[in-house]
């Protein structure tokens, strides 16, 4: 495959299961019965009775759609994994992101170099996260840790600086991610069907970390952190980042003292990633306003509302990109943000 073909996806799914995950339990955990979820869920149904999505729970399923794709390497991030910040047991979060990230580097990462993956992190405890950061990225191969943005948490507040920190100290990303729909205190749960929670589930989830994260002051704290925002494509962010400008004007310097800088300015710093749709109106936008170095391709495969492989060529054949544009969203930024 030569470097002008090549394709990175930023953000693809492994469809890991209960029984997969509690294989790899620490003792006590595993003595817990599997007759309740290990993961607490919506009861939404995403495939509509089978009809839409896939299912890529191990290696050669990964590794048969990469070829389908022509696809050079995946980042995973889980699939039930992504409902973990709603866990009220600490603990038993802290255990089964263990387990994920366990399994992941045995029947994934150690199976190919075209897998890679980012460690969950469980947000219920953020010592513990920076504690499984750092095991996962020194001891299992891990290329990052995903924080989640849904839950009754904002990822500014002080008492993340742990996971910043220490992500910080092994140059390694932070990727937040919704859950694609919500199970209580963000407003979400309260809309009647699915095609409602999840039409702003994405976006509300990475608005809403995005505004405490820069707000808070993070990025002027840890300016060498990369982060990515995923899977609610990119064409909100211009908009969010000019919001964000608009309020600081007003009320920064009472309310956001420890910004140096717009908003704006730490969102076009470079560090600041965020993933694409292949078909979104306002991808040249983004590019422009955001960085054509900071937006990244990612397949979504295998979930319900996924486009891959077609989403790749759609990318190729838009007539308002630049070819440089092209590579940089499809593997060079990825390669980057990941340090692939």
């Amino acid at each position: 495959m030569t470097p002008a073909l090549a394709v990175i996806d930023a953000d693809g799914h492994v469809t890991e299961s209960n029984e997969q995950v509690a294989k790899y339990l620490d003792e006590p955990y595993r003595r817990r019965p599997l007759t309740f979820s290990m993961y607490p869920w919506d009861g939404w149904d995403r495939r509509l009775l089978g009809r839409l999505g896939g299912w890529a729970g191990d290696a050669a399923a990964w590794l048969r759609a990469l070829d389908e794709g022509g696809v050079e390497t995946t980042v995973l991030y889980p699939t039930l994994g992504l409902f973990l910040s709603f866990l009220k047991d600490a603990e038993w979060a802290v255990a089964l992101c263990r387990a994920y990230n366990t399994f992941l580097h045995e029947e994934l990462v150690s199976v190919s170099p075209r897998l890679r993956a980012v460690a969950l992190l469980p947000v219920q405890d953020p010592e513990a996260a920076a504690e499984e950061l750092r095991r996962g990225v020194r001891e299992l191969g891990l290329v990052g840790g995903m924080l989640a943005a849904d839950g009754s948490h904002l990822l500014g507040d002080a008492r993340f600086l742990p996971i910043y920190e220490e992500a910080e100290r092994l140059d390694t990303m932070l990727g937040v991610h919704a859950s694609g729909s919500h199970l209580g205190g963000a407003g979400v749960d309260l809309f009647p069907r699915f095609i409602q929670a999840h039409t702003v589930s994405h976006p509300f989830g990475q608005m809403r970390q995005l505004t405490s994260i820069v707000l808070e002051g993070i990025p002027e704290r840890f300016p060498r952190l990369r982060l990515a925002f995923l899977e609610a494509g990119a064409g909100w962010a211009p908009y969010w980042m000019e919001r964000m400008d608009d309020e600081h004007a007003k009320r920064g310097e009472a309310e956001a003292p420890l910004l140096k800088k717009k908003p704006s300015d730490y969102v076009r710093s470079g560090a600041i990633y965020f993933s694409c749709e292949a078909d979104e109106w306002l991808l040249p936008q983004a590019v422009r306003f955001v960085g054509e170095n900071q937006i990244v391709y990612a397949s979504d495969f295998p979930h319900w509302d996924h486009s891959f492989p077609g989403s790749i060529k759609e990318i190729r054949e838009r007539g308002d990109l630049t070819d440089g544009q092209k590579r940089k969203i499809l593997a060079d930024n990825a390669r980057r943000l990941y340090k692939l």
